[in-house]
């Protein structure tokens, strides 16, 4: 429930098209690593997002699927890396790696109904941070301004979080004030 990171665009692209750039800034700030699970809504679905945060990223990708989802359609796009076929050690771990990432999307995805909860706390939290902190409609003209007003909204975002208020009810709550 931290803000790990922000983007600033001078339009408003849809968040599938930011997916790989997000996932560049966390690994390059060390936040991720190889094979963790990252959660993400639904606004970043498309199949290319789950093939790419598997084979490029080296992550286990959770978005929320919509009603029309295909596993199969996934899967057929995952094919072992290249770089399995290097060299002995280096395919040996490349390849467990790829294949632990596989059946952890797979287990991962087709219970995704399970995780229902998390998506609710990143839903209240946007609404926090919207709401409360009147982040839903940003007058700023310059991207210096805009940078500014949206980390001192992040700063105040995570100090709200590490002041205890980080369960469902106290999110609500806050963002109902």
């Amino acid at each position: 429930m931290q803000p790990l990171a922000f983007l600033i665009h001078s339009r408003s692209p849809h968040d599938a098209q930011i997916f790989d750039q997000i996932l560049k800034e966390l690994k390059n700030r060390c936040l991720i690593r190889n094979g963790d699970t990252l959660i993400f809504d639904k606004g970043y679905y498309s199949y290319d997002n789950y093939v790419n945060g598997i084979l490029h990223h080296k992550i286990v990708p959770i978005i929320f699927p919509k009603h029309y989802f295909k596993l199969k359609k996934v899967l057929k796009e995952l094919n072992y890396p290249l770089n399995c076929f290097k060299g002995s050690t280096i395919k040996k771990n490349v390849k467990k790696l790829y294949e632990r990432l596989v059946s952890e999307f797979k287990l991962k995805i087709t219970n995704w109904k399970r995780l229902k909860h998390v998506r609710g706390l990143v839903e209240d939290w946007n609404k926090l941070t919207k709401k409360t902190l009147n982040m839903d409609k940003i007058h700023r003209y310059t991207r210096l301004s805009v940078t500014k007003y949206v980390a001192i909204n992040a700063l105040l975002a995570a100090l709200i979080i590490l002041q205890g208020y980080n369960s469902k009810e106290a999110i609500q709550h806050l963002s109902e004030w």
